[in-house]
């Protein structure tokens, strides 16, 4: 009797590891159905990239999707800290770059870029209630915030020598309401708008944008069949109005026009 006992418990325990290794084969082969497109932001970016219920969300993330999409592939954002985007992408942590990321002649040093897609100015913010700082000129000498590893960065160092750094835009915008922190911040004019209209920011811009920076997705160099079909991708949710809806949930515009 206990022989037999013994038996059925081994069927038993054959059929359920049998089972189990089933299942797992049939899970394995629904994740390979499609190849997976994996790509970094920040995080830290809103209304580009931010966490909402601990998922990663905003613009540059829904245009990923919508591009992993349209290429056929499955989207996988992920996120990584903006002053190592660059050297992460090189190491292969991941295929792409959607993070808002502006094109330059020194990051076309490392990285490919795609056709832009969206442009933005690199816009000064003072205080709501700041009466000596009205024009651009004014912040020469003084301290300027600006985005750290940013291309603002080089722009803030043309007016003044008194820069401080911060890791996320909205804390930089918000020291300008901290007496004695920062005179100025120079950050993308998109994200300044953004944070007037929705974190409630006594901010306010200063004239008309510095510069116009052309924003693209960033891959590796050598990488040119993700490349082109990254490009691809772009120009056929332009086309099909998927941009467009994604633009007007973030922006209220198409920020493509």
């Amino acid at each position: 009797m206990k022989k037999l006992i013994r038996n059925l418990i081994g069927v038993t325990s054959a059929l359920v590891i049998a089972a189990t290794i089933n299942v797992t084969h049939v899970d394995t082969a629904k994740a390979a159905d499609k190849e997976v497109f994996t790509y970094a932001m920040t995080g830290l970016y809103p209304p580009f990239s931010f966490r909402q219920s601990g998922d990663l969300s905003g613009f540059d993330m829904e245009v990923g999707q919508a591009l992993a999409e349209e290429m056929g592939m499955q989207p996988n954002p992920v996120a990584n800290p903006w002053q190592t985007l660059i050297a992460a992408l090189k190491s292969d942590r991941f295929d792409a770059i959607i993070g808002s990321m502006a094109i330059t002649e020194e990051r076309l040093k490392q990285v490919n870029f795609t056709d832009p897609y969206y442009s933005s100015g690199a816009q000064v913010f003072v205080s709501t209630d700041n009466d000596e700082i009205t024009e651009v000129e004014d912040i020469r000498g003084k301290t300027i915030g600006v985005l750290v590893s940013s291309s603002f960065a080089k722009a803030a160092r043309e007016y003044s020598d008194n820069i401080t750094t911060y890791t996320d835009d909205v804390t930089a915008l918000r020291d300008l309401t901290v007496g004695g922190r920062v005179d100025a911040v120079i950050t993308d004019q998109l994200i300044g708008e953004n944070a007037i209209l929705n974190a409630g920011l006594e901010v306010k811009p200063l004239g008309d944008p510095i510069y116009v920076d052309d924003i693209g997705i960033a891959v590796n160099k050598g990488n040119e069949a993700l490349l082109e079909k990254l490009n691809q991708a772009l120009a056929a949710i332009k086309a099909n109005g998927k941009y467009a809806q994604i633009s007007e949930k973030y922006f209220g515009r198409n920020i493509a026009e």
